[in-house]
């Protein structure tokens, strides 16, 4: 497996935290390799989460002002009325 650094994709990062996750299921670990598995799963956890939130605020950019779903502009457009 390799160590959790920003050049992994979003894809690999999450396939990487489930393969800790399983390891950490079964249990059969001693303590020491339990903790490290943690560490790396929380990593990986918000390794995925900062790809997550870095894709929607491109989508959001790519969106612009005035795309459905942008209640401030409805409300606006509701107060002219």
């Amino acid at each position: 497996m390799s160590t959790t650094n920003d050049a992994l994709t979003y894809d690999q990062a999450f396939a990487e935290l489930e393969i800790v996750l399983t390891q950490l299921e079964n249990g059969d670990l001693p303590l020491e390799q339990t903790l490290a598995l943690y560490e790396q799963g929380v990593a990986l956890a918000n390794l995925c989460a900062r790809k997550l939130a870095d894709a929607e605020l491109r989508v959001r950019q790519w969106q612009g002002p005035d795309a459905p779903g942008d209640q401030t502009k409805a409300f606006d457009g509701w107060q002219d009325n």
